[in-house]
């Protein structure tokens, strides 16, 4: 007989805390081994009971749902889902946090609109799927004891792999499950100004993606913000530019495209609608990189990046929170380089500081 998936729920209402435990008792699979009504009673249980999955509200009282995430992940790993009605900016960015802290995964409270049974059919499906990621711990949220502030690592000095030379005019870059902590780790290293423009799709379930672009611009020295349809790309060096939610992002004639058309791999916007554009755009020029992410989308569109003889990086297994995306493209023929997390960055700003050489000569 297969064991069960051991959750502990996290919410300080008990009316939302009672809904949320109902609907994991209708699956057999699942199991509440406890419940949780503030972060530091989470903390606890986490410790006491070592659950499969946590599902973790952001707005809690003695201890936000964000510093409890951050202590769980870096004293006792485990696979966090966030279950949230965030809505407003500051909770937004709350939840982003988490994220960067080492959640896996966020899910919209029920509004009380959906149809039958289709909010609770989600929340199973997403609390069978985070609990099997593997999770590490998270340094960047080591604490001392509790309410003391954190305490950033100073960086390492890295040997990044031999790379080749080239005038390159553009990153593309596509995450999903685990890219809010793996993008910001590669930006943070990136210098400022960094000489080329960064387009990023990110899958992140809605409505959660709203502010992600803002989130993110506040916590690195490289601007970011969501595409404009019809800027040119040229004027974007220096800048991260995002997909926005619900849009396909791509490159045609030299400017920023946004569509809405259908869904490729359930996902809109889509990475391999990114990297095809670009390889189609740049080809040679471009360098593209598929990060951590559940599924294949990416995998071909990197591939046509390389076969047009742009860079291809992917990020290696150990470091990725699901290596899905980069593996996919690995097995078509589509990396020509693996690289852990904390190379990439680090690669991608001896590539481009390559471009500046260039133009001194």
């Amino acid at each position: 007989m297969m064991a069960t998936i051991r959750v502990l729920v996290v919410e300080d209402s008990l009316t939302v805390r009672r809904r949320l435990c109902d609907v994991l008792a209708t699956d057999p699979a699942l199991e509440v081994v406890g419940e949780a009504r503030d972060g530091k009673q989470a903390i606890e249980s986490c410790h006491a009971l070592r659950p499969d999955v946590v599902t973790m509200d952001m707005m809690l009282p003695v201890m936000s749902g964000l510093s409890a995430t951050e202590y769980i992940m870096a004293h006792c790993p485990t696979p966090i889902l966030v279950v949230s009605s965030s809505t407003n900016r500051g909770e937004l960015f709350k939840t982003y946090e988490a994220l960067a802290a080492g959640a896996v995964d966020v899910l919209e409270k029920p509004q009380g609109t959906e149809a039958d049974g289709v909010w609770e059919r989600q929340f199973i499906a997403t609390v069978k799927l985070v609990s099997r990621i593997r999770v590490v711990t998270h340094l960047r949220a080591r604490l001392g004891p509790l309410g003391q502030p954190r305490i950033e690592s100073p960086p390492t000095a890295l040997r990044v792999p031999s790379l080749p030379r080239h005038n390159y005019e553009l990153v593309a870059i596509g995450a999903s499950t685990g890219g809010p902590a793996a993008i910001l780790e590669i930006l943070r290293a990136l210098p400022s100004p960094f000489p080329l423009p960064v387009l990023f799709v990110l899958h992140i379930n809605e409505p959660f993606g709203a502010a992600f672009a803002e989130w993110l611009d506040s916590q690195t020295k490289i601007p970011v913000s969501y595409a404009q349809d019809g800027d040119l790309v040229s004027v974007q060096a220096g800048r991260v530019i995002m997909a926005p939610p619900e849009f396909h992002l791509m490159v045609r004639n030299g400017r920023l495209r946004l569509t809405q058309d259908p869904m490729r791999h359930s996902c809109r916007p889509s990475v391999d609608t990114l990297f095809e554009s670009v390889a189609r755009e740049y080809g040679p020029l471009a360098i593209a990189c598929l990060l951590t992410g559940m599924g294949r989308d990416g995998a071909a569109g990197l591939l046509e990046v390389r076969r047009a003889g742009g860079l291809t990086i992917g990020q290696d297994e150990a470091t990725s929170i699901v290596y899905g995306m980069p593996r996919e493209a690995a097995i078509l023929g589509g990396v020509e380089r693996e690289l852990p997390l904390n190379q990439i960055g680090p690669a991608l700003s001896t590539l481009a500081a390559q471009k500046d050489e260039v133009r001194l000569r």
